[in-house]
This record gives structure tokens, sequence and C-alpha cells, in this order.
């Protein structure tokens, strides 16, 4: 026993026009209304989400094939580049000479 009645003899009211049918007779719709089998819609399956992966954008952990020289250019005009050979640094074939001017600096001995 279910501890429910059959409802053979039972009339219900459609949730949409309001019309008495019996019990068995109606059936719930998606949204949750007990409706007549005239106003019984099935869900659009325009309402469910898609079911899709999306595409591979990059690789796991990649290693370049090869090593190519990058050069950085640093400032406005002249030649101030820096050269890398891959991931490590080439040592400095140039000498680099900078100059700048703080101001007057005052040493005071006690």
């Amino acid at each position: 026993m279910s501890g429910y009645a059959s409802g053979k003899y039972a009339y219900g009211l459609c949730d949409v026009c309001g019309q008495r049918y019996f019990y068995q007779d109606l059936k719930k719709n998606w949204k949750g209304f007990k409706v007549c089998p005239e106003d019984y819609e099935p869900k659009e399956p325009q309402l469910e989400p898609l079911n899709f992966r999306s595409d591979a954008i990059a690789l796991f952990e990649p290693r370049p094939d090869i090593e190519e020289k990058l050069e950085v250019f640093v400032g406005g005009t002249g030649d101030s580049t820096f050269e890398s050979d891959g991931m490590e640094p080439s040592p400095i074939s140039k000498d680099i000479v900078a100059s700048a001017t703080v101001g007057t600096v005052t040493v005071v001995i006690t």
C-alpha cells in the first residue's frame, strides 16, 4: 500500500483552462501545473542548456623546439640592445655607458 488513494472516482480542475476532468487524466507539465490533455505541452528543447565541450586552447607545459635570439630595445635612439641566447642572457660584448646627474651631495664628518 502506498498510502494514497487511487483517485479513480476523483475529479480535478485544469490549472490552465479550469475545466473539470478525472484526476487520473490530469498531467503535470514542466512548470509544475496539473493540466488536461488538451493543454499539456512538453518542455521545449531550447530551454535546456547545451552540453558541449570547448576546444583545447593551449598545450599543457609546452617546450620550445628551437632557441632563437631575442633583442630587447631599451630607450630611444642609440645602440642600447640586450641579446639573449634562448633563456640564458648572452655575455655583454659592448660597453654600456650610462651617465646621470643627481644633484649635490654634502658629507659631514663628526
